[in-house]
């Protein structure tokens, strides 16, 4: 695989570049430009990876700093693929995308061997296969947890919620008594109401949790039946009663700045929020539960929506073989072991599981892998590339219903029709 000329988008590495690893070069250095998480935790658990693996090699490498909304970030992931430009050689992809953008990046099963290859989570590495193509390497899984007040579960004598109705219950229960003693801004329940992805994340745990799918793993569309109906009119009323008007904006970490200021009582979030909520100087460290999501009841199952974030390496990449050094370097055992510890990233490694350091970073890391092990895939793999347009029709739809634009019965329907169209022929 040849180099490329740097085309039209190589002004975007230095446009973007907030970080760069320099170091004095033997005479091969050669740099490589890292697409990764813009901020925060994440940004910085990237950068000092890459250091790692620069340090042991004397190349050096570039951190090229990308759109943090995961929207606009596929939308430039995909005019440079498209443009065939070497300006980014490495790409930190979300769990949906290996589908849309899997043709743009290397194949990587005969880069790493089969006992790495087999030391992954089996959901994790199925879902960077397309057309039998390891398109790339699992970096760190997430799904969904709750969130909750331990010492106010405890303090109002109630049990961890089981079911949503529970949650609704104990959530204005604890709201109301934290209220009267003198905290107008406690609120029961945040989480991530915004219309993007993260809400059609929320909204397929409810449904989910309910028995039901926007669209089953045949290609159905199951949009407008009674789970999906059940499901957003349990939280149809959630808004301004007990979560605040502000939720409809609520990204997560909109929602984990409320929690971890102790104004509210429950969370759904990913799993990063857990070092976070218990570093030092966090309001509530020591007094924070994670739990698996509530369930609709009658027979219904916890459900939580797979996610996380896998390393690519451009087809178009001027050093390819240091591209994949670097992303086995980063998606490592030892690395993610590092990661796991120091800032709570879910490890896509099965072993890592019971390795004791890991452990006692997180408690609950025995819960998260029953959780990982029956999580749900987004229909990505199912609708394609026309995904982008069905999740936004999906989020649109909870939206209007969380808003009270629109009852859940008009929603369902009108996004069965929706789904319908998209899919050209009622089913993908």
């Amino acid at each position: 695989m040849g180099a490329h000329r740097r085309g039209p988008w190589a002004h975007l590495t230095i446009a973007l570049l907030t970080a760069a690893v320099l170091l004095p070069r033997p005479a091969i250095a050669e740099t490589l430009t890292l697409a990764c998480s813009a901020v925060g935790i994440e940004l910085e658990m990237c950068r000092t990876g890459a250091d790692a693996w620069a340090a042991d090699t004397g190349h050096s490498v570039e951190i090229v700093s990308v759109p943090n909304g995961p929207n606009e970030r596929l939308a430039l992931y995909q005019q440079i693929l498209g443009a065939g430009s070497d300006a980014i050689d490495i790409f930190q992809i979300d769990v949906i995308w290996p589908g849309t953008l899997g043709d743009h990046f290397v194949d990587l099963t005969f880069h790493v061997d089969a006992a790495t290859r087999d030391s992954h989570l089996p959901a994790a590495l199925a879902n960077n296969t397309v057309d039998g193509r390891l398109v790339a390497l699992p970096w760190f899984i997430d799904v969904g947890l709750l969130y909750y007040r331990s010492d106010l579960l405890e303090a109002y004598d109630r049990p961890v919620p089981a079911t949503w109705a529970e949650l609704t219950e104990t959530a204005a229960a604890i709201q109301a008594g934290e209220r009267d003693a003198g905290n107008d801004r406690f609120w029961g329940v945040v989480f991530q109401g915004r219309a993007y992805e993260g809400l059609t994340c929320n909204a397929l745990e409810w449904v989910a949790s309910h028995g039901g799918r926007f669209v089953g793993p045949d290609g159905t569309i199951t949009a407008a039946g009674a789970p999906v109906v059940a499901a957003l009119s349990a939280v149809s009323g959630w808004a301004g009663t007990i979560a605040p008007p502000g939720v409809l904006n609520y990204d997560e970490e909109g929602a984990r700045a409320v929690f971890q200021a102790g104004d509210a009582a429950f969370m759904r979030n990913w799993p990063y929020a857990w070092p976070l909520a218990n570093a030092a100087g966090s309001p509530i460290a020591g007094r924070v539960g994670v739990a698996p999501l509530p369930h609709g009841g009658d027979g219904g199952a916890s459900a939580a929506t797979l996610g996380g974030q896998q390393l690519a390496v451009s087809r178009y990449s001027a050093h390819p073989e240091l591209a994949v050094d670097l992303v086995r370097h980063l998606t490592g055992l030892r690395e993610q072991r590092r990661r796991a510890i120091e800032a709570g990233f879910n490890p896509t490694h099965a072993s890592l599981y019971d390795n004791p350091d890991v452990v006692a970073a997180t408690p609950f890391i025995g819960t998260l892998r029953a959780i990982v092990d029956g999580a749900v895939a987004r229909p990505a793999a199912i609708a394609g590339d026309r995904y982008g347009e069905a999740s936004a029709a999906i989020w649109d739809a909870v939206h209007g219903v969380l808003s009270g634009d629109t009852t859940a019965q008009t929603a369902a329907d009108d996004l069965q029709r929706t789904l319908q169209r998209l899919s050209r022929g009622g089913r993908w």
